[in-house]
């Protein structure tokens, strides 16, 4: 894979969450939400997970995997498809959970701020009932796939 551009690094940065899916032992698609903790250049995306979960089963059987995140109010969208590698929690790099920290306190602000200006939203505060990451999904990126509708994309 070529290297990911930098608008398409920076519209992943500035997701609170993205949707990942990968196949279960029957073939079909699972979806769960995870949160991106380091994207680069060189098309590694790197992701903690929460769980030991249908994600965490499923990589170990396939490593297939994509990751789609979409602006709703922009009306673009990316998804980034690839090979998985799971990295145990014991060979974490301290900054890496470091970083996951600072990502939690910035989603946790993020809707103080939106409770503040009165737009309703979770009545409690999810995000610091969230458990600490248990393993860190390592994706080396294959294929962008552009969602942005041609016609947008385009400027037709």
């Amino acid at each position: 894979m070529k290297n990911l551009n930098e608008g398409l690094i920076h519209f992943f940065q500035k997701q609170h969450y993205v949707i990942v899916t990968t196949i279960d032992e029957e073939g079909c698609p699972h979806n769960s939400c995870k949160g991106i903790v380091e994207i680069y250049k060189d098309s590694k995306v790197y992701l903690l997970d929460l769980y030991r979960g249908k994600t965490y089963l499923n990589l170990q059987k396939n490593h297939k995997i994509s990751i789609t995140a979409v602006d709703g109010h922009k009306f673009i969208g990316y998804s980034l498809k690839g090979r998985a590698k799971i990295v145990e929690k014991t060979m974490l790099e301290p900054r890496i959970l470091k970083l996951w920290e600072e990502k939690i306190t910035k989603r946790l602000s993020h809707r103080l701020i939106k409770n503040i200006k009165g737009e309703k939203g979770h009545p409690r505060h999810p995000e610091v009932l969230l458990p600490k990451p248990e393993y860190l999904i390592e994706v080396d990126v294959k294929k962008v796939v552009n969602l942005t509708p041609r016609h947008i994309r385009e400027g037709i």
